[in-house]
């Protein structure tokens, strides 16, 4: 493919009306955007990935948008083995990670990370309170690392955020049935 690729991953416990906004902006940049769920080795997960890949399915269907696509066979706790399979499988060069500026310091420390700056260039997505400090670009610079910063708009919500608060507005609506039905993130604590 000769084509603009971005590959989203994310570990998604569970997905919020925040991923839903990146996944619509990213299919108005890019002419198709790969996306799944992985386990974070930095994170503790609430959810298996069964369920959080299920709920990024089911929420990446109700989008109804040929332009993302959704495939848990390309996930791994590793970028670069993320990396290395959506080329395998999608043969094609031009491919940007998509990580949110919360996680761009930790890429230093990645599995890889000097075979994975030679691979892909890093779409970086701003979140509120997570600003890309100056020594961290310069630490990009330094390794020239590529990328590009965001002017994409998300909502001040997270994962995290809603497994605090227990809000039902900073879910999806596809996947509010869901969760209760299943009784998924304690969901008998959500608040409407």
């Amino acid at each position: 493919m000769g084509k603009n690729i971005a590959l989203f991953g994310t570990s998604a416990d569970p997905p919020t009306i925040g991923h839903k906004k990146i996944l619509e902006e990213l299919s108005r940049i890019y002419d198709f955007t790969i996306s799944y769920v992985s386990n974070n080795p930095k994170k503790k997960h609430v959810e298996d990935i069964s369920v959080r890949s299920h709920l990024l399915k089911t929420l990446i269907e109700d989008l109804d948008n040929p332009k993302i696509l959704f495939n848990q066979s390309v996930s791994s706790q590793w970028a670069v083995d993320s990396i290395k399979k959506s080329k395998e499988i999608y043969e094609f060069n031009n491919l940007d990670f998509v990580i949110g500026s919360d996680l761009i310091k930790d890429i230093f420390s990645w599995k890889n990370f000097d075979k994975i700056i030679l691979e892909v260039s890093f779409f970086i997505i701003l979140r509120e309170g997570y600003p890309v400090e100056s020594n961290t670009l310069q630490m990009l610079e330094t390794y020239k690392v590529k990328f590009k910063i965001s002017s994409i708009k998300t909502p001040d919500t997270s994962s995290s955020n809603f497994r605090l608060k227990f809000n039902s507005y900073n879910l999806p609506t596809s996947l509010i049935d869901i969760v209760k039905k299943n009784n998924l993130y304690q969901s008998t604590k959500l608040v409407e």
